[in-house]
């Protein structure tokens, strides 16, 4: 089903500022993905040191490569940008768990951060979902009024059981 009025397309600026917030932390998370694959020793004896078995470290590499794919792709880069958030939460609730000061703490949620901007940047649908206060995004008042169409249009409908099974 397609939206009756689309949003008009994201600027050049916020495109571009959305696909440097896109890269950096996706090449990161890329060679940590490789790395957790690859297995050198560092790597090892830092995972075992959070509490880790050792016989995960291949599987969370494999997760981490197949989410950091689908938030590459645009047709799934909100399933990515989901997962990769339940990942990085992994992350943080391990270095609290640990004792990690600060950074080990903040490093993670800095990157979901930057993950969600960037594809909020980039998608201008993302953008209508979010109550924006007017100023903060260039464009964000036409987003606003996209949601109140939108709010609008299902004014008064309550989902039934069926709703949620359609396609």
């Amino acid at each position: 089903m397609h939206a009756q009025n689309p949003s008009p397309p994201v600027t050049g600026a916020a495109l571009w500022t959305g696909r440097v917030l896109t890269a950096l932390p996706a090449l990161f998370l890329l060679f940590d993905a490789a790395m957790k694959l690859v297995k050198p020793a560092f790597v090892v004896e830092a995972t075992v040191r959070m509490g880790f078995a050792e016989g995960v470290i291949v599987p969370l590499g494999v997760v981490l490569l197949i989410s950091t794919a689908l938030y590459l792709a645009p047709p799934t880069a909100v399933l990515g940008a989901i997962l990769l958030t339940g990942y990085l939460g992994g992350a943080v609730a391990t270095h609290l768990h640990a004792g990690d000061g600060p950074f080990g703490v903040l490093f993670p949620a800095v990157f979901g951060a930057l993950l969600w901007a960037g594809l909020v940047l980039r998608d201008r649908r993302l953008r209508a979902l979010v109550p924006w206060r007017s100023g903060i995004l260039p464009g964000a008042e036409s987003d606003r009024a996209d949601s109140r169409r939108a709010g609008e249009r299902f004014a008064g409908v309550t989902p039934s059981r069926d709703a949620l099974n359609c396609p």
